[in-house]
Parts: C-alpha cells; sequence; structure tokens
C-alpha cells in the first residue's frame, strides 16, 4: 500500500505535485490521464525516490521513503525512455542489472515475455525503437515487483507489442501487484485501468 500525505513538489518556480494525498493499493491498476508536464512522472519519480518533496509524506507499507527507506524495496520502473548500455545485448543488459540485488531472476522468461528473443546476439545500439521499449518493460517486471510504475509504456510499440504489455499489466495485478500506469491515450487507460486519475498542473483528481 502507497498513501500519499499532502506530497507537493517545485521546480523553480512551478508547482510539479500540488498537495497530492491519495492511497494505492495492491492489486489494482491506477491509471494516470494527463498530458505531458502535467505531474504524472514527477509523482512515479517521488514515490521512487528519485525526487524528494518540498513537504508531505509518502508512506510504503508503513515506511516513510526518505526516513526510514530509500526506496521501495520491490519495486520495477519505466520512466520516459529506456537507456542501456549500446555495446551490450539486451540479455546482458539485464544480467548486469539483475545482479546487483543477487536474487534469483529468470532473464530469458522476462525476454520472452514481452517478445523477445534471449538468443538475439544483436547489441542494444542496433534495436529498433519499439525493441529498446520492449526490453525497458522486461526490465522492469522481470524481478516480479510488488510495487510496477510504467510511464507512457505504450510510446514505440507495435500492435502485438501493445497486446503483450497490456497481457503483463493484466497478470501481475491478478498476482496482487499494484501497478501506476500513465498515459495520455485515455483508451488504453480505461481498457486496464481499476481507478483512472485525471493529472493537470501538479493536482490529481478522480475521473
Amino acid at each position: 500500500m502507497i498513501q500519499l500525505q499532502n506530497v507537493t513538489k517545485r521546480i523553480k518556480e512551478n508547482t510539479v505535485l500540488d498537495n497530492v494525498s491519495y492511497t494505492f493499493k495492491s492489486g489494482f491498476v491506477y491509471g494516470l490521464y494527463g498530458q505531458n508536464g502535467s505531474g504524472k512522472t514527477m509523482l512515479m519519480r517521488a514515490i521512487c525516490g528519485l525526487i524528494t518533496p518540498d513537504s508531505g509524506i509518502i508512506d510504503i507499507d508503513g515506511k516513510i521513503l526518505g526516513k526510514d527507506i530509500s526506496f521501495p524495496e520491490s519495486i520495477g520502473v519505466l520512466i520516459e525512455n529506456p537507456a542501456f548500455i549500446d555495446s551490450y545485448t539486451g540479455y546482458d543488459n539485464l544480467k548486469m542489472l539483475a545482479s546487483i540485488n543477487k536474487g534469483e531472476v529468470d532473464i530469458s522468461r522476462a525476454l520472452e515475455t514481452v517478445g523477445l528473443n534471449p538468443q538475439d546476439k544483436r547489441k542494444y545500439r542496433k534495436y529498433s525503437l519499439g525493441m529498446k521499449q520492449r526490453l525497458g518493460i522486461a526490465c522492469a517486471i522481470m524481478e516480479e515487483p510488488k510495487l510496477l510504475l510504467l510511464d507512457e509504456p505504450f510510446n514505440a510499440l507495435d500492435k502485438e507489442g501493445q497486446e503483450k504489455l497490456s497481457e503483463i499489466i493484466r497478470d501481475m495485478r491478478d498476482k496482487g501487484s499494484l501497478i501506476l500506469l500513465s498515459s495520455h491515450d485515455k483508451d488504453e487507460l480505461e481498457n486496464l485501468s481499476d481507478v483512472i486519475y485525471l493529472v493537470d498542473s501538479g493536482r490529481f483528481k478522480l475521473k
């Protein structure tokens, strides 16, 4: 469970999160609908621990972010454009990242789930935009996180890739993950989300 209590963040003279107070629960997909710059990405960055609110509290399973923990303990993230090492294959990029936590990770399964071939020897720099996006999604899901943050994840995906991602989101929700999904495409969100929030100028309200 994530509880936001009066979370506010300003960057220079812009208020990017404006007194946000909501509760997100496991087993649900929460859609964030708004245009670029509305505050969707900033909320995800705050929940990840990548930015620190100027005021307010982010409580994750009873632990205060920035006080008790520096970032959520089980999280998968795709924010903006994925970036990997150009000279590595997709598999080797994920293997390197998986080694950080030293846990058991089925990298081949994650790649196959998003429609990539684990045996593909092409380097990341040779990937198409759609393949890069799929690899970013594979990276986000490979540790089967309890919290999954996906920022405009359908960008650059073809129809097959979009269908695979929709299946992934539903499957992870059914397994009990808490998923935050942002998009400027209302149809995508209505198709997948249990709850949708409208985001504008750092303010959030239920659709």
